[in-house]
């Protein structure tokens, strides 16, 4: 299968030119790093310093309730705030239904008045959870 060009036989070029290949690579890797680094959601807190052990890694995530200085609640990483206390309840009480082994955490902003944190356990407490942790930053000392 050769063809002719002006008389002289040309051969098929058997290769793949990846250059395209590569360049295509390179812009999806830029998109996915950029996209990577959007998608870290909730709520930033400043978490009181504490000397703690850690919890141990489990296989699902833990249901975080957090609590902002304002005083304003947010369930695991949604970036809008409970508008009722039920909802906070309801919510926790499904979650354990689905795992009763699932650890329960509250992030309580340094800032935020010692009633609201109490108050976020209260609402676990209602739901069933028997037990709730509470999340700090590792001590400077």
């Amino acid at each position: 299968m050769s063809r002719t060009l002006y008389g002289r036989k040309k051969r098929l070029m058997g290769e793949i030119n990846v250059v395209p290949y590569i360049d295509v690579m390179l812009v999806l890797l830029i998109i996915f790093m950029v996209t990577a680094s959007l998608l870290s959601t909730g709520v930033t807190v400043e978490l009181p310093q504490a000397v703690a052990n850690s919890i141990p890694n489990q296989d699902e995530e833990p249901f975080v309730v957090t609590v902002d200085a304002n005083g304003n609640y947010y369930l695991n990483d949604n970036e809008e705030a409970i508008s009722s206390d039920r909802e906070i309840e309801l919510t926790a009480k499904a979650a354990l239904q689905r795992n009763p082994n699932l650890l329960f955490l509250v992030r309580g902003d340094s800032a935020a008045d010692y009633a609201f944190v109490v108050r976020a356990m209260v609402l676990l407490q209602n739901a069933g959870v028997e037990s709730v942790g509470l999340v700090t930053e590792p001590s400077d000392s």
